[in-house]
């Protein structure tokens, strides 16, 4: 089934580890040092060896399963039987939603049921040959809002501060054409290792805002948003923060963050494990998103230091934490908003919770395949570019990571469902975002039908806005480095040194290589966009 080359030693020694000997993982993994110890091998033979794993004997008929998971090998099971303890289903959304605000979107892939003999149901293959648009598992549905946060240019004409300047192309009597094609387009940006490394700019990032926030010949605001598959804060501040460093304002109505579509579970739960991030942000932003019950690991560990033995915990933390008797709470679901900072400690309550009875901590079920908590990853990125030289690791291989301890477990998988790029829900999502920003900046509450989307990860950002229908264009300034386009996950529009480059092209493609990409500046067409007398913006 599985085809080693350069690495079989390794992959040998790991699968006959994972599958002959479970009583023995299951009691390593008992111990946190050695369950993260056998989690570290895991990462290290996957970003090692990359493509040491290829599937081979499928039969046609049958649908490839998705990338960036485990390389286990089940043992084989006579036909019409299961590998594991219990046939459970995926994770279930709850049927009582009552106030009708949030959408189901089904996770786009095909059923894996009649496979479920042949091989695991995941795999690490990154190719858009051997892979389909989601990371879930068929039947799954992620919730996402019914619509993005309100236009304020939906609110009325008399609300104060809103962008009421008679925009250039309302004023129009020449280049009508160019006016309707800068409409018809619209750019969903990735911000590291596209806009940003870190906190700090990627230089041609700030003339990108310029041009598109209405430095150009028609001094017209193309649309665009920005799409990330990073998270940790509310909208408002990390929205506060890009606009800092970026030098142009941001509006929260055109920014999605991974976790920001997972603010619809809202109407599904009510007292949530929510993860990652910086000290007690992610509580934030589940409060804001109108969570009643948000609890983070550190007010577990503050009101028992002994659920994890190698915890980091400082006094300032338990000034902040909100610890209770939590042997009398129940929770309904696990969410990871973040990268974990603490992985001893999170990996810990996270397993704690999932091998649990009813979802109660101190407590372990008869059996945890018979019913398991539902838990929700934002996204699934493996890694990312921040600003160190080389790409770091991020949320995917820690959920990589607790998968293997939870197969060690319980000899199951775990059912999980992942939102972020390149999930389909994310993309809903973002249509809905950018036809309320057309709403807010040009008053048409349109979806434009040349969409650009920028990043610099194939495997998420690219293979994501091509299966979507956008055109996708891959920058060098962040994950990929490569000289051609990427092989396994080829942007449609091309491959650009810099996001400047990519802008240039895509915006000369509709309005044409004769367009000017800097405002004249003269007075006529500054009146113009005042709204100063009955003239035109473009000479």
């Amino acid at each position: 089934m599985y085809k080693s080359h350069g690495s079989q030693g390794y992959l040998d020694s790991w699968f006959f580890f994972t599958h002959y000997h479970p009583p023995l993982l299951s009691t390593l993994s008992f111990l946190p040092k050695a369950g993260l110890f056998l989690a570290y091998i895991h990462i290290y033979i996957y970003i090692r060896y990359p493509t040491s794993i290829q599937i081979s004997s499928i039969p046609a008929n049958m649908s490839l399963i998705p990338d960036t998971d485990l390389m286990l090998s089940p043992k084989e099971v006579p036909k019409g039987e299961s590998n594991q303890k219990k046939d459970y289903k995926d994770i279930p959304i709850p049927s009582n939603l009552q106030s009708g605000n949030a959408i189901e979107v089904p996770a786009s892939r095909s059923s894996i049921s009649d496979a479920g003999h042949l091989i695991h149901n995941l795999s690490i293959s990154p190719s858009m040959k051997f892979r389909r648009a989601s990371r879930n598992s068929f039947g799954t549905s992620l919730p996402i809002p019914r619509s993005p946060r309100a236009s304020r240019a939906s609110l009325g004409p008399d609300v104060p501060g809103a962008l009421r300047d008679i925009l250039a192309s309302q004023v129009q009597d020449l280049s009508k054409e160019k006016v309707k094609a800068a409409k018809n387009m619209a750019f969903a940006f990735d911000i590291d290792g596209v806009l940003l490394h870190g906190d700090k700019i990627i230089p041609e990032s700030r003339r990108v805002m310029e041009l598109l926030n209405g430095d150009n010949e028609l001094g017209i605001k193309i649309p665009y948003i920005l799409l990330t598959n990073g998270g940790g804060k509310t909208e408002v501040d990390r929205v506060e923060q890009i606009s800092r460093i970026l030098g142009s304002p941001i509006s929260t109505a055109q920014f999605i963050q991974s976790h920001t579509p997972m603010q619809a579970l809202a109407e599904y739960y009510e007292t949530v494990l929510v993860v990652g991030g910086e000290g007690f942000t992610t509580r934030a932003a589940a409060e804001a998103y109108g969570f009643k019950n948000v609890v983070v690991p550190k007010d577990i560990v503050a009101w028992d230091p002994s659920i994890s033995p190698w915890r980091n915990f400082t006094e300032e933390d338990r000034k902040q934490a909100r610890p209770q008797d939590f042997d009398n709470v129940t929770f309904d679901a696990i969410l990871v908003f973040a990268d974990s900072r603490d992985y001893a400690t999170d990996f810990q309550i996270i397993m704690d919770l999932l091998l649990s009875e009813n979802g109660r901590l101190r407590t372990k079920a008869k059996d945890p395949l018979a019913k398991q908590m539902p838990i929700y990853f934002s996204q699934g990125d493996i890694i990312f570019q921040a600003d160190h030289k080389l790409p770091r690791m991020t949320q995917g291989l820690f959920r990589m990571a607790l998968e293997t301890m939870y197969k060690s477990l319980t000899g199951g998988d775990l059912e999980r469902v992942v939102y972020g790029k390149p999930e389909l829900a994310t993309y809903k999502y973002a249509d809905e975002v950018i036809m309320s920003w057309m709403k807010e900046i040009h008053n048409e509450h349109i979806l434009p039908e040349n969409i650009y989307m920028i990043g610099d990860n194939p495997a998420s950002d690219i293979i994501g806005g091509n299966m979507y229908g956008w055109n996708t264009c891959l920058v060098r300034t962040g994950v990929f480095k490569g000289k051609g386009n990427d092989e396994n996950s080829p942007a449609n529009f091309g491959v650009f040194d810099t996001v400047l480059d990519a802008v240039q092209a895509t915006v000369r493609k509709e309005l044409g290589h004769e367009f000017k990409l800097r405002w004249s500046g003269n007075e006529k067409v500054k009146s113009a966009l005042n709204g100063e007398g009955n003239v035109s913006a473009i000479e």
